[in-house]
C-alpha cells in the first residue's frame, strides 16, 4: 500500500537506493551486532540505542557512542568488533533480499531508468553484499559514504549521488529505510520514498518523505 503520496509533475530520472534494511536484510543486524559488540568492551545498550545507530554514518556514529557510554569509549575497536561479528554471522546465515527488490529493479531496467546506491557501508562490503545477492548488475553508480566528508543524516553522499549521475536532486528518487537515511536525502532535495524496515515513520518524518510503502515493488507506481 502507498501511504502520504505527495505528488508532483517532476520527471524521475534515477532512483538511489539505500542498502542495508532497504534492498537486503541485513539492518536487523546491526541492532544485533552493535549490542553485542559493545558487551565484549563492558558496556550495555539498550535496543532503542541500537536503533539510533541506524545509517548513522562518520562522524556521527563516534559522537552518539561516546555520548552514550563515554567519551573513553574506543570507538573503533567497537565497531572493528561488530563488523567481525555480523560478517561471521552473514557468512553463515546468507544475506536475504528484501520483498520487491528484484520486481521495482527490472521495472526500472525496463523503463530506463537509471539505479544507483548510496550507503553507509563501505565499498568493499557493499561490492561484497550485492554479488552475493546478485544484485549487482542492476547499478549503474555505487556510492559509499565512505567519498564524502560526512555521512548520513548529513546530506554530502546524496549530492555527491546526484553530481555523478549529472542530475538535479528533484530529479531522483531516494529509498531509504530508516530515519537517518530520510533525513539525508530529504536534505539533499531528492524525492524521498520510506520502505519501514525496523520502525514507521512519525509525524516528523513522514513530513519529510515524498511517500511510504509497505513492499519495495510498490514503488512502480511512482515512477
Amino acid at each position: 500500500m502507498i501511504h502520504g503520496y505527495q505528488k508532483d509533475d517532476t520527471q524521475i530520472k534515477a532512483v538511489i537506493f539505500d542498502m542495508d534494511g532497504t534492498l537486503i536484510d541485513t539492518e536487523k543486524y546491526y541492532r544485533i551486532f552493535w549490542p553485542k559488540a559493545l558487551a565484549r568492551f563492558g558496556y550495555h545498550m539498550t535496543d532503542e540505542q541500537a536503533l539510533s545507530m541506524r545509517s548513522l554514518g562518520r562522524p556521527f556514529a563516534p559522537v552518539k557512542l561516546k555520548e552514550m557510554f563515554g567519551e573513553e569509549l574506543d570507538y573503533y575497536a567497537v565497531r572493528d568488533m561488530r563488523k567481525e561479528l555480523m560478517e561471521e554471522c552473514l557468512d553463515r546465515e546468507g544475506i536475504q533480499i528484501k520483498a520487491g527488490a528484484i520486481e521495482l529493479l527490472e521495472y526500472l531496467k525496463e523503463h530506463k531508468i537509471t539505479s544507483a546506491i548510496a550507503t553507509a557501508t563501505d565499498m568493499q562490503r557493499t561490492e561484497k553484499y550485492l554479488h552475493l545477492t546478485g544484485l549487482r548488475p542492476y547499478f549503474e553508480r555505487l556510492i559509499s559514504a565512505t567519498m564524502v566528508e560526512e555521512g548520513k543524516p548529513s546530506p554530502d553522499i546524496y549530492q555527491y549521488a546526484c553530481k555523478e549521475l549529472g542530475l538535479e536532486p528533484e530529479q531522483c528518487m531516494a529509498v531509504e529505510d530508516s530515519p537517518n537515511g530520510v533525513i539525508s536525502a530529504y536534505r539533499a532535495g531528492c524525492k524521498v520514498v520510506m520502505v519501514p524496515d525496523q520502525t514507521y515513520p512519525d509525524e516528523v518524518l513522514e513530513e519529510m518523505l515524498y511517500a511510504w510503502v509497505d513492499t519495495l515493488d510498490e514503488i512502480s507506481e511512482l515512477v
